[in-house]
């Protein structure tokens, strides 16, 4: 199938498999940007539990702004961060040592504009995957496409997408926490994670 959807940060799962299903992978990147959507945030397992990790970004009041053009706000030291909160959920995963290097320049790069930290993450977790179709890009927005439209996805908890239970470091403590950032997948599941994203239903 081929597939439009939205550039997010380190995207959820429900992302990925439908990635990992597509033949064609067009990227969302004129829509007006939405606030309290995975755009600019993603969800993690913590020790305590689940755990948002939100980048902030510069709103311009009453103007709408693409997704494209939104700047990161960067008096705060969001990627020293969401670093540290990582290595504290994920340090004792079976796989983060080994994507650790792969993942690091997102945390250590100077950031302008929040569409070339998605556009990175979604390159480097592809890769690290193994997803190998290229991504296109669109040049201008439509409300209705002839694509398969993902684009819902990127709602954050709007996604009721249920996907199958995979062993969670603070699963014995939490239970299984669903349909989180890709990196609980990967970090867990490692190089099973792209025979497991195709066994899923979207």
């Amino acid at each position: 199938m081929d597939i439009l959807i939205h550039p997010t940060y380190f995207p959820s799962i429900s992302h990925y498999v439908a990635m990992a299903k597509a033949d064609s992978i067009t990227l969302e990147m004129e829509d007006n940007f939405q606030k309290q959507t995975n755009r600019n945030r993603m969800y993690i397992f913590s020790p305590n539990g689940l755990q948002l990790l939100n980048i902030p970004v510069k709103h311009l009041k009453d103007s709408y702004q693409k997704s494209k053009d939104i700047q990161l706000e960067t008096e705060f030291d969001w990627q020293k961060q969401h670093f540290k909160s990582l290595e504290a959920a994920y340090r004792s995963s079976p796989f983060f040592e080994f994507f650790e290097d792969i993942i690091i320049p997102v945390f250590e790069k100077e950031y302008k504009f929040l569409m070339d930290v998605n556009l990175d993450t979604m390159d480097i977790i592809s890769k690290c995957i193994g997803i190998k179709t290229k991504f296109l890009e669109t040049s201008e927005f439509h409300k209705d496409t002839e694509l398969v439209d993902f684009r819902n996805l990127a709602a954050g908890k709007k996604d009721t997408t249920q996907i199958a239970l995979y062993t969670q470091v603070f699963g014995e403590k939490h239970g299984f926490l669903n349909n989180l950032s890709v990196l609980d997948l990967l970090f867990n599941e490692g190089r099973y994670s792209l025979e497991y994203l195709k066994s899923q239903n979207i």
